[in-house]
């Protein structure tokens, strides 16, 4: 119930900062990946304040060990941003669905993992879906395609990690993003400056700060700290498939949400993609459910066994040991 609880909340405030980020692009003009860094700055001090408060223990971590992972965030901003620019909407979305095989590639070969074939095969309307959403405004080029693929790589790299990285230093969520947070605001701060102004007309120095400015991008950094908490936790505690997953359903929720608040146009075929994008997800989530409820009777009927074990092993070491003068009568006998 727990993890359903932390699963709607971040969608509710994915959905949530997708319209703020619209505001803040439509209204104030922020360059994206800047507004990326704004985050990652908001995140960092969120994450200082929850120390502070004592939300988590602190725990010592290699910094070495944190900069992969932090590398290939950064990449992840970088490659997506220049897919969007290279791309159409339709093909950056299209492409974008192959996050999840490739995730299940790389726990699979690298990892260890397995998958059933059941959840497998919850990929098919999953990503029918999504290309009923999409193939309208498909257009391929090189470049694009590279830089699409590519993100791809990176983002099933990135979210694996933070699930691996979390079981391999014995931490939990908040303890890995307290390292994370601020290695990645500076590695986006240095690269800003390579795709977007910084000082000039359009640059977070160039804007022209009024109260509604700093009011919308400080909701919008708020929105970002709370969502990346939810991210790290969500992939912690359940799996990046399952996180992947319930970002299809995001995606679904924020084209409705498009066409319910901003009367973005939408067609019969978006709307049968969506429900089988829908159905998808829910079966997926029926099967692991499921198969979570079968790992659980089997590791409680394990320890069940070895709780007799115990009993038995205990029982034999507490049965008096004959003396020598009650062997030697039994030998003269």
């Amino acid at each position: 119930m727990y993890i359903a609880v932390c699963l709607v909340l971040n969608i509710l405030l994915s959905i949530s900062i997708v319209f703020v980020n619209k505001l803040v692009y439509t209204r104030i003009m922020f360059p994206n990946m800047t507004l990326t860094c704004v985050h990652f700055v908001f995140t960092t001090i969120g994450m200082c304040i929850c120390r502070f408060c004592s939300m988590f223990e602190f725990k010592l971590l290699p910094i070495s060990k944190m900069i992969p992972i932090s590398l290939t965030f950064c990449g992840f901003v970088v490659l997506t941003n220049l897919s969007l620019q290279s791309n159409t909407v339709g093909t950056y979305q299209i492409i974008k669905t192959m996050t999840t095989p490739g995730i299940i590639i790389l726990q699979t070969f690298f990892y260890g993992r397995s998958f059933s074939t059941k959840v497998k095969l919850t990929l098919i309307p999953i990503t029918a879906g999504v290309f009923m959403n999409s193939y309208f405004d498909l257009r391929f080029n090189v470049i694009g395609l590279i830089f699409a693929l590519s993100g791809v790589v990176v983002t099933s790299l990135y979210q694996v990690w933070v699930n691996e990285k979390q079981t391999e230093f014995s931490c939990n969520s908040m303890q890995l993003l307290y390292y994370q947070a601020p290695l990645s605001a500076i590695g986006v701060a240095i690269i800003v400056p390579l795709f977007e102004p910084v000082i000039s007309p359009g640059g977070i120095f160039g804007t022209p700060w009024d109260v509604y400015s700093l009011l919308l991008v400080s909701l919008s950094g708020l929105i970002a700290f709370a969502i990346n908490l939810s991210i790290f936790w969500i992939i912690g505690n359940t799996s990046p498939l399952t996180y992947n997953m319930v970002g299809h359903c995001k995606f679904c929720l924020t084209v409705a949400g498009g066409f319910l608040i901003f009367s973005d146009p939408i067609t019969f075929y978006q709307l049968f993609g969506i429900l089988l994008t829908f159905s998808g997800v829910l079966a997926y989530t029926h099967f692991k459910m499921n198969e979570q409820k079968q790992q659980q009777a089997a590791r409680l009927e394990m320890e069940k066994i070895n709780d007799e074990l115990k009993q038995v092993t205990t029982s034999s070491q507490q049965l008096p040991t004959p003396s020598h003068s009650s062997i030697e009568i039994i030998g003269k006998s």
